[in-house]
């Protein structure tokens, strides 16, 4: 159970109920996580900056950032950020547990895993292929795409927000 409730839509301020509108209005849904952070509209748009910056990735296709973020998301144990890229990766026709890695897929899998091991060590020939690959301005977005992907993977695993029903059937080990 969640050390920190969700806000209840019909008690909260109007600013919490005006940033919960907003949510709904721009991305369609409200997710435990979001419902939790909104006792913070400060700390709910904090993260949601995961948006601006995955829009700025956009020159990296779906699948690489989806496997980018399953393999921080692992790395940081958050079942809750692991189920919510399983569902992405399986709603588009991937097995997220058979998946064969493109050249840039597995870059992106192997600096996920290596940015949460150590950060302060990440394997020169990663940083090699990267800077190959991308440009200075992708690198910092894609480093700082990182860095809110481990704080939401913290936020849930802290908090140990409750897990969203509709992620159920795509947790590991789910009959499918």
């Amino acid at each position: 159970m969640s050390h920190i409730p969700q806000i209840d839509y019909d008690t909260a301020s109007e600013e919490i109920r005006s940033a919960h509108d907003e949510e709904v209005r721009v991305r369609g849904r409200m997710t435990n996580m979001k419902r939790t952070l909104l006792h913070s509209p400060q700390a709910h748009r904090i993260y949601a900056e995961w948006f601006t910056l995955r829009a700025e990735l956009a020159a990296i296709s779906d699948r690489p950032i989806w496997i980018f973020s399953h393999a921080i998301s692992k790395a940081c144990k958050s079942k809750i950020a692991i189920t919510f890229f399983r569902r992405a990766l399986i709603n588009n026709g991937f097995k997220p547990d058979a998946l064969e890695l493109s050249e840039e897929e597995a870059l992106l899998d192997a600096f996920g895993k290596a940015i949460v091991a150590d950060s302060n060590a990440i394997p020169s020939e990663i940083w090699v292929a990267l800077k190959q690959r991308y440009d200075a301005k992708t690198l910092v977005d894609l480093v700082a795409f990182a860095g809110i992907m481990i704080a939401t993977a913290v936020f849930n695993n802290v908090v140990e927000v409750d897990f969203d029903p509709e992620l159920e059937a795509f947790a590991e080990g789910a009959a499918r």
